[in-house]
């Protein structure tokens, strides 16, 4: 496959039109998110506080004003999305994180600021907790010191934070080749960082709620490694992150949410479902903006995928939310072997339905073996 590094397929002397008019034809046709568009031109979301009903503005009992003052200020001060990006990313605080992303979007689509180009920070600025560890560091529910729903919670939290970075990040690192990406995809994956930091804020405010915070227990690096390997190719980041990372949150919210109802707190169980709802779109930009390169290099995107996992090391793992995958527009052969072969005999099917079964079984048992042992909130 020919290799998609930012140095040789993004350099000035780069045109689209380079390539034969075969590449669209050499493309896998795919069916987009049907909702792509709607979510494009949607108005700002200012329901970024979870009230009693669901999601709704901040009460204006809760909103700091003067430190959003100080925020406002910073933001203003940047003449670009760029700009603004590189501004998230250094901000170490994660809910003064949270809401400078909000206002810096908002910025953005008020005053119709340019791209523009800047550089983002080695790494992005992170808070003195959590302690960041190994994923087999991470401790087990009954061992964090936190109940089984603020556990999950937490976990929740430290995605959707990472999510923030891993937005921006992209925005501010490719920035310098928006004539070659075209500028919609700056715009998408500005608009997933709001997205995310609306959902951090849900969690954030989820975990104070319950009597913890942010940081109360260790977590990993896990997600920004992903993004590292793909910080010098366009292709590898929109397959890494948003095709196969945040994909995996649409296989495991539903089993989040079901043991968040059986651990007995219906509140945090509908803020997790209505964050795994909005992740489609995140996915469905991803979906479109892989197959948008893949067509601009004439190469397939279905072995262009598999060949930048391969590449990069990453791995697929399943059980996958086929149902959502669909929906966001994933092609099931990108992802999934069996679907390469549709001749698969009744006896490979049989073992699907029995793993799946057993799969359930296990997190019954689970989920019961947590609940015995943790206490329920009140």
């Amino acid at each position: 496959m020919q290799r998609l590094k930012v140095k040789a397929m993004l350099s000035p002397t780069f045109q689209a039109s380079s390539f034969s008019s075969s590449s669209s034809s050499s493309c896998l046709q795919y069916s987009p998110w049907s909702g792509l568009q709607t979510w494009r031109e949607c108005p700002l979301n200012e329901n970024r506080w979870w009230g009693t009903k669901g999601p709704q503005p901040q009460p204006l009992q809760s909103q700091p004003s003067s430190i959003d003052k100080h925020y406002s200020q910073m933001v203003s001060s940047a003449s670009s999305l760029a700009e603004l990006g590189a501004l998230v990313l250094s901000t170490s605080d994660p809910l003064a994180k949270s809401r400078i992303s909000h206002l810096a979007y908002s910025r953005w689509r008020h005053d119709r600021l340019p791209l523009g180009a800047s550089d983002p920070p080695p790494p992005p600025a992170r808070p003195f907790k959590p302690q960041l560890v190994s994923p087999k560091e991470i401790p087990a529910p009954k061992n964090s010191g936190l109940p089984l729903n603020a556990y999950m919670l937490h976990n929740l939290a430290h995605v959707e934070l990472n999510a923030i970075d891993l937005a921006w990040d992209t925005v501010v690192r490719f920035s310098p080749f928006s004539e070659t990406l075209g500028e919609g995809l700056f715009a998408d994956f500005a608009h997933v960082a709001d997205d995310e930091s609306r959902h951090f804020a849900w969690c954030s405010q989820r975990l104070a709620e319950l009597g913890f915070n942010y940081g109360d227990m260790p977590a990993h690096n896990l997600l920004w490694r992903e993004c590292e390997k793909s910080s010098d190719n366009v292709a590898a980041r929109l397959a890494v992150i948003p095709l196969v990372q945040e994909a995996r949150g649409l296989d495991a919210g539903p089993r989040l949410v079901q043991k968040l109802v059986g651990f007995g707190d219906l509140r945090t169980s509908n803020i997790v479902a209505r964050i795994a709802d909005e992740e489609v779109a995140h996915v469905a930009v991803g979906v479109h903006w892989f197959v948008n390169v893949c067509q601009k290099m004439g190469c397939a995107p279905s072995s262009a995928f598999k060949d930048l996992l391969k590449e990069y090391n990453v791995e697929l793992r399943g059980p996958f939310n086929y149902s959502a995958r669909d929906e966001a527009g994933i092609p099931r052969d990108w992802y999934d072997l069996c679907a390469n072969n549709p001749h698969k005999d009744k006896k490979t099917d049989k073992s699907e339905k029995l793993s799946e079964v057993y799969e359930r079984l296990a997190s019954i048992i689970s989920m019961a073996s947590e609940n015995s042992s943790l206490n329920k909130p009140e």
